[in-house]
């Protein structure tokens, strides 16, 4: 693996430089609206000038479409990827479906975990995605074994993603219970450090590692309330906060969670993060399918940001969260692809307005500004990335580029490119991907990755071999 903390190099800046380059778009998404004949200027890592309504420069590199901010993938396992298709043949709940996902845990290690995720994170960077929130919580080896360094779960994660391009902001995952007053079972031992304060510690050393980095934030989650009891989420709100960085958690995603929940502490889930202080601003709920008014009005009044992932809860039988509701109480929204049923933010962003319209038989429930502002500027800032998501001058250099000329966008006018992207494209339509200035997609050809398909199945077939065999770590128990 590389060096931990240093950014990943070649094909441009990642950090800052002085590297100066000229942008033109046929068309870009800016400050809410779509101007034609776009010009962006940018030095190393950022942005320094938007001018619509111009004239190329002889040398500015051509970008033929609709040019959008960067797309921010808010909730990501990436080691869930290998489960496509895969699950699919039979009946069953969210349930049924974790007890596969635990054969794919079964065959993850450094080594393979980092070609599974450098892959999936190109499939991402194919999709128009730059920045990735990775909700991470298979830490340690099998049976809680801790590697011989404890954090060679989450070095793999990042190098995985600088060696696909991307921004990652790598939320590191408390879990400790096996479910509301219930043990570990064998395989959520690989997600335990025991307590809460052993967790931070091991968090802390992670950060410090990526201190400097301008592609990675170091941030923190509550795996859920069914694996972090009351007792210990105080403690993880509290690193979160003396850390300064993002904390996300799973809510409400079952109603199993709820009622069990309300059995044991005679709160809800969302009245139970409050008392322990881990809502706010800071915090991103990730699906809150299955809310009461009382939640919806502690997550609008405290700010909290709602991520949803329509793709993922259709594919489990989640239900259908009530996005806009949330979002009118003052909750921002952001998009993420969860289990990667489908990588594809464009159809995350749709599927909110058309699940609503399933659900409410009434068109015309999200305007496609806040679809888009859900896909890039809402999930950057609930990752962290608060200069990421928009087109202006000192806004990080990340953009992405959708051409308006397959089968599924031709005849696209500049009056309504934004509504025929959110609701017509698809992650193929993407074309060229800029991160921190450097072109990491040029015509739908990932620049970093070679062979990105051939690569990725590779990794897929080797995670599911190693899962049948023992594993090559010893490591050490924790005590």
């Amino acid at each position: 693996m590389t060096e931990h903390g240093s950014a990943a190099t070649g094909g441009g800046s990642r950090g800052g430089g002085a590297d100066k380059q000229q942008w033109y778009a046929e068309a870009a998404y800016v400050g809410g609206m779509v101007e034609t004949n776009v010009l962006i200027e940018t030095a190393g890592d950022r942005i320094t000038a938007v001018t619509p309504a111009t004239t190329p420069p002889p040398d500015a590199v051509r970008l033929p479409g609709l040019t959008l901010p960067g797309l921010a993938n808010a909730h990501s396992h990436a080691f869930h990827r290998a489960l496509r298709g895969r699950t699919q043949a039979g009946e069953g709940t969210f349930w049924t479906w974790r007890e596969q996902m635990y054969e794919a845990v079964a065959g993850l290690d450094p080594e393979t975990y980092l070609e599974l995720a450098t892959g999936v994170f190109a499939e991402m960077a194919l999709a128009g995605i730059t920045a990735v929130g990775e909700f991470h919580y298979a830490h340690h080896d099998k049976g809680g074994k801790w590697y011989p360094d404890p954090n060679a779960m989450g070095h793999a994660l990042i190098e995985a993603a600088r060696a696909a391009g991307l921004r990652i902001t790598l939320l590191d995952t408390c879990y400790l219970t096996g479910g509301i007053g219930s043990a570990l079972n064998p395989t959520q031992r690989r997600f335990s450090d025991g307590d809460a304060d052993t967790w931070a510690s091991r968090v802390e050393d992670l950060r410090g590692a990526y201190l400097d980095a301008s592609d990675v934030i170091v941030g923190t989650a509550i795996h859920s309330v069914r694996a972090v009891p009351k007792d210990q989420l105080g403690t993880v709100a509290a690193t979160a906060a003396r850390f300064g960085a993002p904390l996300h958690v799973h809510l409400s995603e079952q109603r199993k969670e709820n009622d069990d929940c309300l059995a044991r502490y005679r709160l809800t889930p969302a009245q139970l993060l409050d008392t322990c202080g881990a809502l706010g601003p800071g915090t991103t709920a990730v699906h809150a399918t299955h809310l009461s008014q009382a939640d919806v009005e502690l997550l609008g009044d405290s700010e909290t940001c709602v991520c949803m992932c329509p793709t993922t809860e259709r594919d489990l039988a989640d239900g259908i969260g009530a996005a806009r509701t949330l979002f009118e109480a003052g909750a921002p929204i952001a998009l993420g692809s969860d289990s990667h049923a489908v990588i594809d933010l464009f159809e995350e962003a749709r599927a909110m307005e058309l699940d609503e319209r399933l659900r409410t038989e009434r068109r015309g429930h999200w305007p496609s500004a806040d679809l888009i502002e859900a896909a890039t500027q809402a999930g950057h800032e609930s990752l962290g990335w608060a200069d990421g998501g928009r087109l202006h001058a000192g806004g990080l250099a990340d953009f992405v580029t959708v051409g308006l000329d397959s089968i599924r966008l031709t005849g696209t006018t500049p009056d309504v490119a934004a509504e025929s992207v959110v609701y017509a494209a698809t992650a193929a339509d993407v074309r060229h991907v800029v991160v921190g200035g450097r072109i990491v997609v040029r015509d739908g050809v990932h620049m970093l990755v070679d062979n990105a398909p051939r690569r990725l199945g590779d990794a897929i077939r080797a995670v599911y071999r190693r899962s049948l065999t023992k594993s090559p770590y010893d490591g050490r128990a924790h005590g």
